[in-house]
């Protein structure tokens, strides 16, 4: 049987079953970790709690419930092209179908991005990796442009080992992903931590 051609057949539930369930890639105290980490960063860049988070290529969209126990109030918004992850989780969890290239064209509220009407933390893990090129520079540019506070984007590069879905995995050098990085306007500021043209102002010579 040929492999599915698009994103949104190939993150079935078989996908999902497989990479978070049987190989424990979804072990919610390692997500509740991360969860602790990038609301920290964030909160500490912002210097109050955060209020808004959007999660890109969120998949079945568990940061949502480690948000949620960390900030019960938090609002949140997951973007995934994966068809089933929508149709299953979407109305609790609060998902829309889409892709980090179709971030630039969708419609965010009020209520989505609270007062700052930008995102407090955005989320992007594991994703960037199996974007091709000309879709990931549009997707990051939009990601930036949403931002108001700290991103978490995770990504391995070629200098990296890892494990994991390798199959449609674009093995990019990590100065390829530094000059896509700057040229949304992107600057790293820790461990996977990135801000953008709202927050970088702020900080301190030794905080960049």
């Amino acid at each position: 049987m040929p492999a599915p051609s698009s994103p949104s057949e190939r993150y079935d539930r078989a996908y999902f079953d497989r990479w978070y369930r049987a190989d424990e890639f979804g072990d919610p105290v390692r997500l509740a970790r991360k969860a602790t980490y990038a609301l920290g960063a964030a909160e500490y860049v912002l210097d109050r709690p955060v209020r808004s988070v959007l999660d890109v290529g969120c998949g079945e969209g568990n940061w949502f419930g480690a948000l949620r126990r960390l900030r019960p109030g938090i609002a949140y918004v997951g973007v995934d092209p994966s068809e089933y992850a929508v149709r299953r989780f979407g109305r609790r969890r609060n998902l829309r179908q889409g892709s980090i290239v179709e971030l630039a064209s969708m419609d965010f509220s009020a209520a989505d991005l609270g007062p700052s009407q930008a995102f407090d933390l955005v989320v992007c893990s594991d994703v960037i990796g199996y974007v091709p090129t000309p879709e990931l520079r549009v997707g990051l540019c939009a990601i930036s442009a949403l931002l108001g506070g700290v991103a978490l984007i995770e990504v391995f590069t070629s200098e990296d080992d890892f494990v994991g879905d390798v199959e449609h995995y674009l093995r990019r050098p990590a100065r390829t992903y530094e000059r896509l990085f700057a040229a949304a306007g992107l600057r790293r500021i820790g461990p996977h931590l990135y801000v953008g043209d709202r927050a970088w102002p702020d900080l301190a010579a030794l905080e960049r």
